[in-house]
């Protein structure tokens, strides 16, 4: 592109006469185009790994997650046969040693279910329901742990197994594989697609039932220090789903029932952070002296 300029210029014979310069703006203006493809295309990459990872692109309804996770955290008749059976099942898995066996009950257990319902409870500031489910989930630790201790102190095998014994060694490592084995459990709770394939390996990954089934049969065989280290892993399987999903459902901007003044916020992010030093700290110790 060519700007052209006039200039009036006077001869000798008093004539005006115009003389043209033209100037060239080709490639300043090339250069802006050039700029502004960058930038557009710059803008499309960022956009698109935006939308790969957003968490809302393809989330259900806020209704729908919350009949969801409330449902799945119901202490009923029917999960509470269920729970029964997986914990016997588990309980025959630890007590032969087989990882199959183990799995499967892993598969069927709902107690994943009430702590996802508790940190649904929490998140909306609603605080009966939270005792609400958290009692619920009290109430399934202590029948899965007695019917465990049934299970072992009528069982002819009464040497831990090497499966049993793997739930006795909780380290940092358990603290990860609960935390984002929680993310994805409620980030798959959360979809628009009820075919949830997600939560059988999350139910797989955390291990909620072994640690449990080793707590029984601790008890029933007198072995306290099983029972402290089983019971540690359980709560820190229990504690990181709990807090990622709060985090995931927070990040959604999940409707809140009531909304916490700034003096209630700090007490609870201070609570909150207060517990997960507290938890974390002693397996960070036993990775420490694993590796030594």
């Amino acid at each position: 592109m060519n700007v052209s300029i006039n200039i009036k210029h006077q001869t000798d014979d008093f004539q005006d006469k115009d003389i043209i310069i033209y100037v060239p703006m080709y490639y300043e203006i090339k250069g802006n185009d050039n700029m502004s493809m960058n930038n557009n295309e710059k803008e499309t990459i960022k956009e698109k790994i935006k939308k790969m990872f957003s968490l809302s692109e393809d989330s259900a309804s806020n209704d729908e997650i919350r009949t969801r996770l409330l449902d799945g955290g119901k202490v009923t008749g029917t999960n509470m046969c269920v729970l029964v059976c997986a914990m016997v099942i588990a309980s025959v898995g630890l007590n032969v040693n087989s990882t199959a066996v183990i799995i499967g009950a892993m598969l069927i257990s709902p107690i994943m279910g009430s702590i996802l319902a508790s940190a649904y409870a929490s998140v909306t500031n609603d605080y009966p329901l939270l005792r609400e489910h958290l009692l619920g989930f009290g109430v399934q630790i202590a029948i899965s742990v007695t019917a465990a201790m049934i299970y072992f102190l009528v069982s002819p095998v009464k040497e831990p197994t090497a499966e049993l014994l793997a739930r006795t060694s909780p380290t940092f490592f358990d603290v990860l594989i609960a935390f984002f084995g929680g993310l994805a459990g409620i980030i798959g709770q959360t979809r628009q697609d009820k075919a949830n394939t997600v939560i059988p390996g999350v139910a797989i990954a955390t291990a909620l039932m072994p640690p449990l089934c080793t707590c029984g049969y601790s008890i029933a065989n007198g072995r306290w220090d099983m029972l402290l280290r089983a019971g540690y892993l359980f709560i820190i399987n229990s504690y990181f789903i709990f807090l990622s999903a709060g985090i995931i459902m927070s990040v959604l901007k999940i409707p809140k029932s009531k909304d916490l003044t700034e003096k209630e916020w700090k007490r609870r992010r201070f609570r909150m952070i207060r517990n997960t030093i507290l938890i974390i700290l002693p397996s960070i110790a036993a990775l420490y002296t694993m590796m030594l």
